[in-house]
């Protein structure tokens, strides 16, 4: 930890690798979440990541989407891109 009280990200500590997946939405949800299900039929949580949130990119029920996933929790997911 620095002084300032934060933490310090020195020799590539806290940098977490993503899975990236694709998936279709099955489900729109409050609040900008989505139920979405994986090629392998797995279902996930995900959420609009904050560039599709501030171009207002609109997703739909059926829409195809590239997400990103923590290696640590395969439950959620964030949507980077709209494919179709």
């Amino acid at each position: 930890m620095d002084a300032g009280g934060g933490i310090c990200y020195a020799a590539g500590f806290g940098m977490e690798e993503h899975i990236e997946v694709e998936g279709k939405i099955l489900q729109v949800l409050a609040g900008t979440m989505f139920r979405v299900e994986l090629d392998n039929k797995h279902q996930v949580l995900a959420t609009i990541s904050g560039k599709m949130r501030k171009k207002f990119v609109k997703l739909t029920v059926g829409d195809r989407v590239k997400m990103e996933m923590s290696q640590y929790d395969l439950n959620k997911a964030r949507i980077v891109w709209r494919i179709g």
